[in-house]
């Protein structure tokens, strides 16, 4: 889900190339073209389509699925004199989410996370280039994203989406990708709980290694919310004219979402690090219980053994027909087996309720 790619050492800068691991398919384009009474949504077949769309009075939404098309990247930069580093960017997805800003747009990257229909957890670049009356969204995959209901906004002119410009077009959109971290870290909060169940009632390798794989998780979402809430902090103190004062009103409540979701991770970050330890000290208690009654269970049996290995010596009381001092007697004697047995049994039943007695069983 995570990806992190690198340029190759010495390629020149700006270069636009597909990685091994990029798709190779074809990119869709999708306009959405609205003002407070007009309304076009369409897909375009070929760049050229935009260039009615490029100096009319309406905010024009180009969103682009898939990155696997080198020439409509080309050709937008041509049309919208897009810098070839911000397009690079484009391409070498798991960047860090960030926002610079050019003469004409302002650059956003956002990292988007989401639960599939499988309830696992994907993730996905989401690359913006924002101007005075357009919005460029660039994602990797045209399978799913977060902005449907930004679209449904958009059709059914509902709220003040349609009375804004593209500023709060690009908030609509970022609000919508950090809404969706919500839902991610609420299954890994309660996946949390149910190890924390499982840690209590029985710790298991398993649960060391889930908890290991969900303090990776996080750890990789901390590097996604911790920048994003930068570029919330930049496009509240932008003063090129891109982001209006009254969208900001809006940016400083998705920028308290995004300081909301740091101290959720931070949380869980903590979780987990107790679950550990738990983990850790429930195997070494495990481990001390085992290791006292096997030393107990030693303890026992080491007189036995020391009282079998005497009699075990097999010494005879005569030789030659003379009588040897200091011979074991009971060795012959008719109860001597019974008796050695009942010893035993004697001294294992004084150890056992000594035992008892001090508190080691």
């Amino acid at each position: 889900m995570f990806k992190i790619r690198h340029p190759i050492p010495g390629e020149p800068p700006g270069a636009l190339r597909l990685r091994h691991e990029s798709p190779k398919t074809a990119s869709v384009i999708t306009l959405i073209d609205y003002d407070q009474t007009h309304l076009e949504e369409r897909v375009i077949s070929e760049p050229s389509e935009l260039l009615g769309h490029l100096y009319n009075k309406r905010v024009t939404w180009i969103n682009i699925d898939g990155l696997g098309d080198l020439d409509v990247l080309r050709v937008l930069g041509e049309r919208f004199h897009l810098h070839p580093l911000a397009l690079e960017d484009v391409l070498e997805t798991g960047q860090r989410p960030k926002a610079e800003q050019y003469d004409d747009y302002l650059f956003i990257i956002a990292q988007m996370l989401y639960l599939d229909a499988k309830k696992q957890m994907c993730g996905e670049q989401v690359s913006m280039f924002l101007g005075k009356r357009f919005l460029i969204t660039l994602q990797e995959e045209a399978d799913f994203d977060v902005f449907d209901p930004v679209r449904a906004r958009i059709r059914s002119s509902s709220g003040r989406i349609r009375k804004a410009g593209p500023d709060y077009l690009a908030y609509a959109l970022l609000d919508s990708i950090v809404d969706r971290y919500y839902p991610v870290l609420e299954s890994i909060g309660s996946a949390i709980e149910e190890i924390e169940d499982e840690q209590v009632e029985k710790p298991m390798k398993q649960s060391a290694r889930s908890l290991h794989q969900y303090k990776r998780t996080l750890t990789q979402i901390r590097r996604y919310v911790w920048p994003t809430r930068d570029v919330m902090s930049s496009l509240l103190h932008e003063e090129t004219g891109f982001v209006r004062p009254e969208t900001r009103v809006f940016l400083r409540d998705c920028y308290d979402h995004t300081v909301q979701l740091m101290d959720l991770v931070e949380s869980y970050r903590d979780v987990l690090s107790g679950l550990m330890e738990i983990y850790l000290s429930s195997v070494s208690i495990r481990t001390n219980e085992i290791m006292r009654v096997l030393t107990v269970i030693s303890s026992v049996f080491i007189p036995l053994t020391f009282i079998a290995g005497v009699y075990g010596m097999n010494f005879v009381p005569e030789f030659n027909g003379r009588r040897l001092p200091l011979n074991m007697p009971e060795l012959y004697h008719p109860l001597g087996y019974i008796g050695c047995l009942l010893l035993m049994l004697g001294v294992a039943i004084f150890q056992i309720v000594y035992f008892k007695k001090r508190g080691w069983l």
